[in-house]
């Protein structure tokens, strides 16, 4: 008799198991291309290979749609709906479906703010997507890879996925070919309400591997505290020190009506202040106003004239800042001459004068 029950509810189950399966194919049969078509219009019309088997589109099916002009293939098994040029979200699907499990990255985070038309014979940018590093992807024109260690951790979502704007920033910094490109793209979302040093700081312990680490942290360091410590070294490194110019006091304290100020860097006997400025963000027009205070001060007090550097004249063209930074001390006293820093310097010492007198 239990023989007989166990046998008779196999069979149950059975029939029950059979029974969902059947309702489970008429559920996706009835449902399937409904979320294919709403996968379509998320997507900006682009659709994968894949995307379109899931909605009951068969291979002949695709080959019809294409011969009839419904969708064209942009990339290996990836579709859009329409004949016509393809906006940016359009080109930045079709690459992150391409890739697969792959977000939009670099230059390519965020879409441009005004697109403009491509003209006849135009050909777009491409779009940057990362992947994970254990994954190899064939190249595809329009397409540049990139490969991330633990992709899944620096990724944000999005429509279409990209990756966080502070993780983009370490992942751009890490492959820039110079310093002053690492800061620019970190300059780029140090301006962004939402992003903050923490943040940023986040973002760095995410790339235990980055190019210059220990050197971005330290700017982190100096953007977290209000000071501006590696464009001041960079500054005398590169500028003062490497062209032979006098050498300046640093951090001298200037009493004004509103207290003690400090001035980063002062030529005193030639009146000439320079001033470091590494805000990473855009200034506000506060910050604009108490900056314009403090040139006002130092010439009503002393008479002494202020040049006011950024990243860009430190690390990008210090032999140039070097050279103007001279002629500025040579009008106000300085006797000396500047040297070149090496073959190609801009900075080109002048030969001593001599005096010939005509008997």
């Amino acid at each position: 008799m239990q023989a007989q029950t166990s046998e008779a509810c196999d069979n149950w189950c059975v029939e029950i198991s059979g029974s969902g399966a059947e309702q489970r194919q008429a559920w996706d049969e009835e449902h399937a291309p409904r979320l294919m078509e709403a996968q379509r219009r998320q997507q900006d019309g682009v659709l994968s290979h894949a995307q379109f088997a899931t909605g009951g589109v068969t291979r002949a099916d695709l080959i019809r749609m294409q011969r009839r002009k419904e969708i064209v293939r942009v990339h290996p098994r990836v579709y859009v709906d329409h004949t016509g040029p393809l906006t940016w979200h359009q080109r930045a699907w079709a690459a992150v479906l391409y890739a697969g499990s792959a977000y939009v990255c670099g230059p390519s985070v965020e879409a441009p703010r005004v697109e403009k038309p491509l003209l006849p014979g135009m050909i777009p940018d491409p779009v940057h997507v990362a992947i994970d590093q254990t994954r190899r992807v064939m190249p595809q024109p329009g397409i540049v890879i990139h490969r991330l260690t633990n992709l899944e951790t620096h990724a944000y979502g999005g429509v279409p996925p990209r990756l966080r704007l502070e993780d983009n920033a370490m992942l751009m910094a890490h492959e820039a070919s110079s310093e002053i490109d690492a800061i620019a793209s970190l300059a780029d979302v140090a301006g962004r309400t939402y992003v903050t040093p923490g943040s940023l700081r986040g973002a760095l312990s995410r790339f235990p591997s980055l190019r210059r680490r220990a050197w971005i942290a330290k700017i982190l360091d100096d953007l977290e505290s209000g000071t501006n410590s590696v464009l001041e070294h960079g500054y005398l490194r590169k500028v003062e020190r490497a062209h032979g110019l006098p050498q300046a006091e640093r951090q001298t304290v200037r009493a004004t009506p509103e207290g003690s100020q400090f001035r980063d860097v002062e030529y005193a006997a030639y009146g000439l202040v320079v001033e470091l400025d590494g805000a990473l963000g855009h200034d506000t027009w506060r910050t604009q106003a108490r900056d314009a205070d403090r040139v006002l001060d130092d010439l009503a007090a002393t008479g002494t004239v202020t040049a006011r550097l950024r990243w860009h004249q430190v690390f990008d063209t210090p032999c140039r800042t070097a050279q103007r930074i001279a002629r500025v001390l040579a009008s106000r006293g300085w006797a000396g001459t500047p040297a070149p820093c090496g073959d190609d310097c801009l900075v080109v010492r002048e030969p001593q004068e001599t005096e010939s007198r005509v008997a």
